[in-house]
């Protein structure tokens, strides 16, 4: 029994094939957008690239971008077809062209579901890479004469001023690292030969953070170094007063955009995924009618339009069976040949001169 079975007449089928050539235009720029949102995804994780380890992060706008670019190849194709629809001598150079037409919308249908869904699954996976990427730019903060790391300084200080954070997890974090090049160091002083020496591996450590790290909104001047030192500032307590440098870790900062953006994108992803279904199931109506169409052979009369032609279980059956049984009839069995039908037949040996052959009755 067919699934959802609708009737069309001439007229029904027509203005479905309108329809849906307008439809499909409108899909070509979904896909547009969708190629669009990929790429500007793809520019922003660029942007802070260097904060950021190398992972899995590029296949959410990679896959954005493919779906886009095979949404407006699909759709522009769906829109010819569509359009040809709407005349049944035009559908027949479509005919054998529609069903597998109708499984790549399908599958490429799905696709756009998954990148949706990955907008969504991505945060684990982008919380490790700014974590390790971020850990390891504070680490070389000081390096700023060494080739490869002399812009990571700029690149954090930006990063920090811009999206108001400091440190990996927190300001904490510049505690525990030396951020200061040793090229700024007086070594003549006992207080600095002080420190490296009370060291295991000689680092200069401070409790002190970056210039960036200050919140240019404080009412007092910003502190910067001995932030746990109390007797250090005037009127100051590290563990009661709130402290004027920005509170918050870049991790946490840099997550909460992305992840921003991408709940955006998934949203919009989700939206044309709905839209490109309604059109696919739309298309599937009219491939079904105009094919009874034909097979009735009355171009003006009524046809039946139908999702399936028979039942969920039964067309999975059906699909599962031709999966079972695919590449078996390419196979020939070297085991046994008892059921080769022909293998006892007796082959005619056209090399022999001595057959008997029936005389000809000689004419009186």
């Amino acid at each position: 029994m067919a699934v959802l079975k609708v009737k069309f007449t001439k007229t029904k089928r027509d203005k479905l094939a309108q329809i849906l050539w307008i439809l499909n235009w409108v899909s070509v720029v979904s896909g547009i957008i969708l190629f669009s949102l990929g790429l500007f995804l793809k520019i922003e994780i660029k942007k802070r690239n260097e904060v950021m380890a190398k992972g899995d992060i590029n296949s959410v706008p990679n896959m954005l971008i493919s779906v886009g670019v095979i949404a407006c190849i699909i759709n522009f194709l769906g829109g010819k077809i569509c359009y040809d629809c709407s005349d049944a001598n035009k559908f027949s150079r479509w005919k054998l062209v529609m069903l597998p037409y109708i499984v790549c919308t399908f599958c490429f249908t799905f696709c756009i579901l998954v990148g949706a869904l990955m907008c969504y699954t991505m945060r684990n996976e982008l919380e490790e890479s700014l974590y390790l990427g971020l850990r390891d730019a504070i680490k070389f903060y000081k390096d700023t004469d060494i080739p490869g790391r002399c812009f990571l300084k700029k690149t954090v200080d930006l990063l920090q001023i811009g999206f108001r954070c400091c440190g990996n997890n927190g300001f904490r974090d510049w505690f525990e690292i030396q951020w200061v090049s040793p090229r700024y160091l007086n070594m003549a002083s006992k207080e600095v030969l002080d420190r490296l020496k009370s060291n295991v591996d000689g680092k200069f450590l401070v409790d002190g953070v970056p210039f960036s790290c200050c919140n240019p909104s404080s009412p007092r001047p910003c502190i910067q170094y001995q932030l746990t030192n109390n007797s250090a500032h005037y009127n100051y307590d590290f563990l009661t007063e709130e402290l004027n440098i920005w509170m918050k870790g870049c991790r946490e900062a840099l997550l909460d955009y992305y992840t921003g953006i991408m709940r955006s994108i998934g949203i919009a992803a989700l939206l044309i995924w709905l839209f490109e279904l309604s059109v696919l199931i739309g298309v599937r109506y009219l491939q079904t009618a105009m094919k009874n169409v034909l097979l009735l052979g009355d171009l003006e009369g009524e046809s039946d339009g139908w999702l399936l032609e028979n039942s969920f279980v039964e067309t999975a059956k059906y699909n599962i069976n031709i999966i079972k049984n695919l590449g078996k009839a390419n196979q020939i069995s070297t085991v046994s040949s008892m059921n080769d039908p022909n293998i006892d037949v007796q082959n005619t040996d056209c090399g022999k001169t001595n057959v008997a052959t029936k005389s000809i009755p000689a004419a009186r």
